[in-house]
């Protein structure tokens, strides 16, 4: 069954963030793609766009899911997309269908402010880390500038906070949340990233305890953050157990190849 009355429209977002409603006639939004980058700024870890696709289940086999992901197409400047869906979902239906493929386990974990021990993480984020510091950057994320390049600008009212650990100027450790918008009180967390020759110290820790009370701080209205790690990252998954994160749901990420 095909439904041709639904219109496809492209809306505004944030920069770096491409978004897509499909519009029935009566108005309504009944289904949205968007494509946004996998990592928040550029990287040396080759990133590829991440792709969210939902379509209203009565609307359903309609054909709006491909309408949609057609637009995502003709948009995108990459060679590939990547999504998360369920196992066993429609979504992973939906992917098969359209040439997913490379299916890996992804891990999504949660912490909530309400179950975080406030002195104990307090704790956390004043232990000496001898020779490191602890810095901090909010403002709303370019596409063309690296954590480097961020703290060494002002802070400033925005969506994004990072926090770094360096070492005479030198970027040791690094994690990012982004905040979603009208006052959503979920953020979104990435990293923590701790470059090689900084590893074996607990900078990741380090950084992603004093991020958790600094994201708070900043957008009080935030009360979950949400992470995703790859279902083999044992040392990572470590990390976020010890903090408090929680397992939320296991995904698995197919990647398209346009």
């Amino acid at each position: 069954m095909s439904d041709c009355l639904t219109d496809i429209v492209a809306v505004s977002d944030r920069p770096g963030v491409s978004r897509w409603h499909a519009v029935a006639p009566s108005g309504s939004v009944v289904g949205s793609a968007s494509l946004r980058p996998d990592l928040p700024f550029p990287s040396s870890v080759p990133s590829v766009p991440e792709l969210r696709l939902y379509v209203e289940p009565e609307q359903r086999r309609r054909g709006i899911g491909s309408r949609l992901l057609t637009a995502v197409q003709e948009r995108a400047t990459e060679t590939r997309l990547a999504t998360d869906v369920a196992p066993d979902s429609p979504g992973e239906s939906f992917c098969l269908r359209h040439g997913f493929r490379n299916p890996r386990i992804r891990r999504h974990d949660l912490l909530t402010y309400c179950d975080v021990h406030q002195a104990w993480l307090g704790e956390l984020v004043d232990a000496e880390h001898p020779g490191y510091r602890l810095t901090h950057w909010t403002g709303d994320l370019p596409s063309t500038a690296g954590a480097e390049a961020l703290l060494r600008g002002p802070s400033r009212p925005g969506n994004a906070v990072l926090t770094a650990a360096d070492m005479d100027g030198d970027l040791a450790a690094y994690v990012v949340a982004v905040v979603g918008g009208q006052l959503q009180p979920r953020a979104r967390q990435y990293g923590p990233t701790v470059f090689p020759e900084h590893r074996g110290r607990r900078l990741g820790r380090w950084v992603n305890a004093a991020l958790i009370r600094r994201l708070r701080e900043v957008h009080p209205h935030v009360s979950e953050i949400e992470t995703a790690t790859a279902g083999d990252g044992r040392h990572s998954v470590g990390t976020l157990e010890d903090l408090g994160f929680r397992l939320l749901r296991r995904m698995r990420r197919y990647e398209l190849t346009l």
